[in-house]
């Protein structure tokens, strides 16, 4: 039940957030980008943090990272779109996005963990 709620408020979460890149930049790859440099961050943070103390362990583990952060960053729609810019062949934004996505998101994680050190 834990990861079922979480997933779904984390998917309407990414929808709304990806639909507001949409009306700002025209495309959606900014609002997928976003939430996946952003989820990754919060899943490397709460993964080593002191956050939960007064949580239950299974609520963290279930609920706010598999479930919300889980459904929150996607890498089905990542796929999807850069099969979609490779065939607009729009080969120079596809690598970037490839980069910035895979890259980007794992230092992301990393500089959230890096975070409970300090």
């Amino acid at each position: 039940m834990l990861v079922a709620t979480g997933g779904a408020l984390g998917a309407v979460l990414r929808y709304l957030l990806t639909n507001v890149s949409k009306l700002l930049f025209v495309s959606s790859i900014y609002g997928t980008i976003s939430v996946n440099i952003l989820g990754s961050f919060l899943i490397g943070y709460f993964i080593t943090s002191n956050f939960g103390n007064n949580l239950p362990e299974n609520f963290i583990k279930f609920f706010l990272i598999i479930g919300f952060l889980g459904s929150f960053t996607t890498f089905s729609a990542f796929s999807y779109e850069v099969l979609d810019l490779i065939n607009s062949k729009k080969y120079f934004t596809s690598f970037t996005y490839i980069f910035i996505s895979i890259f980007i998101c794992i230092l992301s994680a990393y500089f959230g963990t890096l975070l409970n050190k300090i």
